[in-house]
């Protein structure tokens, strides 16, 4: 099965993808291109998975650049190698051309940045928690650090969780409103005392409060499709013991 990969008009004058699970060599509850080597699938067949990304995105062998996520504000500018073991962030910038910067999700929202212009790119890995800490405000320092304008920049939000399939409890809500009463607005009310947050709408929103240029999303919902996407939240209600890992790929 060929690669099935989401790219955004909006980034056209850049290469980049956000890649479905079709098209790998994973099987089981991995079924498809699970890029995660994290996950407890077969360390080879990861690797495959990787390798075809790479191919895709022009870079050699598995010449994609990744960290070790931890749902953090953090940013990394790439401007070589990166050390092994992998430096813990949640996001990476870089004005390198052919560096390949790939984050993985599973229901988080992948966040793609160019300032096509200035020659500088961006990867976020955005859950609720590394969307309210500041990590796409992050990456914007960090592309302006790098000779980007915020105001040129186009940030895209590939497949993430969508709103009604996103149901929280009371103390999600009250994490978010008492920090910010105004937040209440990316919540509805579900069954009982639960909610539904926008994640997407949420991410939008702190990235055109953040100045950048244009901000879309993809508008596809990793826990809605099943036979295309890899979703966490999903995997749970399944019971199943293990999930796949989506990766979204930048460079210039």
């Amino acid at each position: 099965m060929t690669l099935d990969i989401i790219t955004a008009p909006e980034l056209r004058e850049v290469r980049h993808g956000f890649f479905t699970r079709r098209g790998g060599a994973s099987s089981g509850v991995f079924e498809g291109l699970n890029c995660g080597p994290g996950s407890s699938d077969q360390a080879e067949m990861v690797r495959i998975n990787r390798a075809r990304v790479a191919s895709a995105m022009e870079v050699e062998g598995d010449g994609l650049t990744t960290v070790h996520q931890t749902h953090s504000a953090r940013v990394v500018t790439v401007d070589g190698p990166l050390p092994d073991p992998r430096p813990q962030a949640d996001a990476m910038v870089t004005a390198l051309p052919g560096v390949a910067l790939a984050v993985l999700t599973a229901d988080c929202q992948p966040v793609l940045f160019a300032d096509a212009a200035a020659g500088v790119v961006g990867a976020a890995h955005a859950g609720w928690k590394g969307a309210r800490d500041g990590v796409l405000e992050a990456t914007l320092d960090a592309m302006e650090a790098l000779g980007a304008d915020r105001g040129r920049v186009t940030a895209v939000i590939g497949p993430t969780i969508s709103q009604r399939a996103y149901e929280v409890g009371p103390e999600f809500f009250e994490t978010f409103h008492d920090e910010d009463a105004a937040s209440a607005r990316f919540f509805i009310n579900g069954k009982g005392d639960r909610y539904h947050f926008d994640l997407p709408g949420y991410g939008l929103h702190r990235l055109r409060q953040a100045g950048v240029g244009k901000a879309t999303w993809t508008r596809h919902c990793t826990y809605s499709e099943p036979d295309r996407f890899f979703s966490y939240r999903r995997s749970v209600h399944r019971k199943e013991a293990d999930y796949g890992r989506l990766i979204s790929v930048i460079r210039l």
